[in-house]
């Protein structure tokens, strides 16, 4: 068993005595939510990525069975042309992925919470080695006590014992001041280094959902402008009804 387990264990059964810092339980606590959602942000932040990746991937595929549909009869008409226009659109979209927001997002949203995860293992060595001096600093203090309260034979023990007590109480209080100023500091920093990146998204998004806007606001123009009408009064619905009825009335279809 390590020094600091055994000193826990101690702790634990009453013979060494345990310093309960509320500041410093504080800060710790405000900085595990932080790093907690830092964490889970760079995780959301990759999922997001990949799925605009996704999205735009399955709409090429979708955009390209459409299109077969369409041209597979030989025949050219507005769905046909329509067809066509919304798979190029698609195309487009997918490239504009790479182009226009992969590499920008990963430059501006992944590589900043990248950076500030590598943090967390440094700030968390700090605490261990933090908590490491507040067991000697307890144990030492304990070992004075009880010279204090049963005095040795040997008139150089409780010297000994306060001195290393003084040394384990100033390397545990360096470590701790340090900590408990700074904790707070880092959060402070978080939103004004989170800005830039924040924006950065918004923009990007703000520029795909344009570019896709436009590029799909060219489809429509080959659709007639009673189609948005009659699909909000339920009239394409009885059409598409129709043709199904049509198939299933077909010898292949219908009951044998």
């Amino acid at each position: 068993m390590s020094w600091s387990g055994y000193a826990k264990l101690l702790q634990k059964t009453g013979q060494i005595e345990r310093t309960v810092d509320h500041d410093f339980a504080t800060e710790e606590a405000k900085y595990r939510i932080y790093e907690k959602e830092c964490q889970q942000l760079l995780k959301d932040s990759k999922t997001y990525l990949d799925a605009m990746r996704n999205m735009a991937a399955t709409q090429t595929r979708l955009a390209e069975t459409i299109d077969t549909f369409y041209t597979a009869s030989g025949r050219t008409s507005e769905g046909a042309i329509a067809a066509h226009s919304y798979k190029r659109a698609a195309e487009e979209l997918d490239t504009g992925i790479s182009r226009e927001l992969d590499q920008p997002y990963r430059t501006t949203v992944l590589d900043p919470l990248g950076k500030m995860s590598t943090c967390f293992p440094i700030i968390n060595e700090h605490i261990a080695k933090r908590n490491k001096k507040l067991l000697d600093y307890d144990s030492a203090r304990s070992k004075v006590r009880k010279l204090t309260e049963k005095p040795s034979d040997d008139p150089t023990k409780l010297p000994k014992a306060q001195q290393e007590h003084d040394d384990a109480k100033e390397v545990f209080e360096l470590l701790n001041d340090q900590l408990v100023k700074e904790l707070p500091m880092l959060l402070e920093l978080r939103v004004p280094y989170f800005d830039p990146s924040f924006e950065a998204m918004i923009r990007m998004q703000c520029k795909f959902a344009e570019d896709g806007y436009e590029k799909l606001s060219g489809v429509q123009r080959y659709f007639d402008d009673s189609v948005r009408d009659d699909y909000a009064a339920g009239q394409l619905d009885a059409q598409v009804e129709g043709v199904l009825q049509e198939m299933r009335e077909l010898a292949i279809c219908g009951a044998t």
